[in-house]
């Protein structure tokens, strides 16, 4: 027990100070266009709408945009893998305790190319939407955003 704790112990210390090198602006592009996307062949994303909640009389109408909400859900699910979420919080502490916690998260990008695996109800009140992305699209996807940074940057 207490040699798998060191061993656990010495595994985490290290990857926790291999990250600490510092890398040149190409070899950091290179390495943020690599990650996660190296493990599998596609992406996918599901997303959910409930259906109760659209905003029409008619019930054909609601359930369409459900659909379609389940759908925009999946596509947000997919931008998050290839892009990663930006994440903003604040928290403010007054005599040693926690006054507020906020949290707000935010995910920007251009998805192309998905596939749409399956739309299916769900117990009568909600629509699953499940995209999948296949990994040479998600590195084109990456390679164009890092090219669009790098303009940016420059002007």
């Amino acid at each position: 027990m207490r040699i798998g704790l060191l061993i656990w112990s010495a595994l985490l210390l290290t990857t926790l100070l291999g990250g600490c090198g510092t890398l040149g602006s190409s070899e950091a592009d290179a390495s943020f266009v690599e990650p996660m996307v190296e493990r599998r062949d596609t992406l996918t994303a599901t997303g959910y709408a409930v259906i109760d909640v659209q905003p029409s009389d008619n019930a054909a109408h609601r359930r369409l945009m459900a659909i379609r909400a389940a759908k925009l859900d999946a596509y947000r699910g997919l931008t998050e893998q290839v892009y990663g979420q930006y994440l903003d919080s604040t928290t403010t502490v007054a005599e040693m305790v926690v006054r507020s916690d906020s949290f707000r998260a935010r995910v920007e990008g251009v998805v192309y190319g998905a596939n749409l695996v399956q739309i299916e109800p769900r117990g009568g009140t909600t629509y699953e939407v499940t995209l999948s992305l296949d990994k040479s699209i998600v590195n084109d996807l990456r390679v164009l955003y890092l090219e669009r940074a790098v303009l940016a940057s420059s002007s």
